[in-house]
């Protein structure tokens, strides 16, 4: 797959004393969905900043569509959209207004009714931004780094203040996008977006890259869990003894086991339950979640440390 974004040992100071990004490698393919995450401070505005071409890089290399963002900033600049976590758009400028004011700027800029269309604002083409609700505004920046029908674009946290549905909506669009051939370098605080969304990914600590993957990839070294509630009288000890290593709560009858033999030890559960005459309420078993995964790598590098194994409830 051809590279469409590409970084090589990036790296980013500010005032020659703090360095944000120490040395990160990782490249996007053409139509491919990248999820850039990371815990509060991890670096990731200041390298999405540097791939933008807003700054240039202290050290390292990156290319986005072959060239130099900053230093070629005119081969790049039509080619990309970009949606940054705060607008700042115009208050008193209608919804119609303000798409067409940034279409005058823009290179073979959609029609103003499609752009709207787009993002579903098209009935509030006449409402002032400042009327906006917040989610509305989000669709509105994504409406405005459409409008160039770019082959590279850059989400940062495109969902913010998006209800469910809105939320959905937005990622059938952006999957539309994809789809289409748009390569999409998305940054995200909602785990679930990045787990739907992504194709790869890379979690950033620091200003390192702690791990990159498919969201699979990422999850399976987590272990899975079963969950359930015992009835009352039905103590802990009676669970096989290849499940106790169970932690329950203070009344030992909400359990949660971790495995990574999900399979066999529901079915060794479940066996259990229906010889021994037990109904597990509320009985959950699922492998391990995205969030869980980002929240162990956090913990782990921060130094704090987690049980790869059985953890409490």
């Amino acid at each position: 797959m051809t590279a469409v974004i590409e970084t090589r040992d990036l790296r980013r100071g500010y005032a020659g004393k703090f360095e944000a990004v120490k040395g990160i490698s990782f490249s996007v393919g053409r139509g491919e969905l990248f999820a850039l995450l990371g815990t509060n401070g991890a670096g990731k505005t200041s390298t999405v900043e540097l791939l933008e071409g807003l700054a240039r890089p202290s050290g390292g290399t990156v290319r986005v569509l072959g060239h130099d963002p900053y230093g070629e900033r005119g081969a790049v600049r039509h080619r990309v959209g970009v949606m940054l976590q705060e607008g700042g758009l115009p208050p008193e400028l209608t919804v119609a207004e303000t798409v067409r004011m940034c279409a005058g700027c823009t290179s073979g800029a959609r029609p103003v009714a499609e752009a709207l269309d787009l993002v579903r604002l098209g009935e509030r083409a006449g409402v002032r931004v400042k009327q906006l609700s917040g989610g509305e505004k989000r669709r509105l920046d994504l409406a405005l780094a459409l409008l160039g029908r770019p082959e590279v674009l850059f989400l940062d946290e495109p969902t913010t203040g998006l209800d469910a549905e809105g939320r959905h909506d937005t990622w059938e669009l952006i999957r539309e996008l994809r789809a289409g051939g748009t390569t999409v370098l998305l940054t995200t605080h909602h785990l679930e977006e990045a787990e739907n969304l992504a194709e790869r990914l890379a979690i950033m600590h620091q200003g390192r890259i702690v791990v990159e993957g498919t969201p699979a990839e990422v999850t399976a070294a987590r272990p899975s869990r079963i969950r359930f509630v015992l009835p009352p009288g039905v103590e802990a000890a009676r669970l096989p003894l290849s499940l106790r290593a169970a932690f329950s709560d203070e009344a030992g009858r909400r359990i949660e086991i971790r495995t990574r033999r999900l399979q066999h030890d529901l079915g060794e559960l479940l066996r259990w339950a229906e010889e021994s005459g037990v109904e597990l309420a509320e009985l959950d078993a699922r492998s391990a979640s995205l969030e869980e995964a980002f929240l162990d790598i956090a913990a782990r590098n921060a130094g704090i440390g987690t049980d790869m194994g059985m953890v409490g409830v």
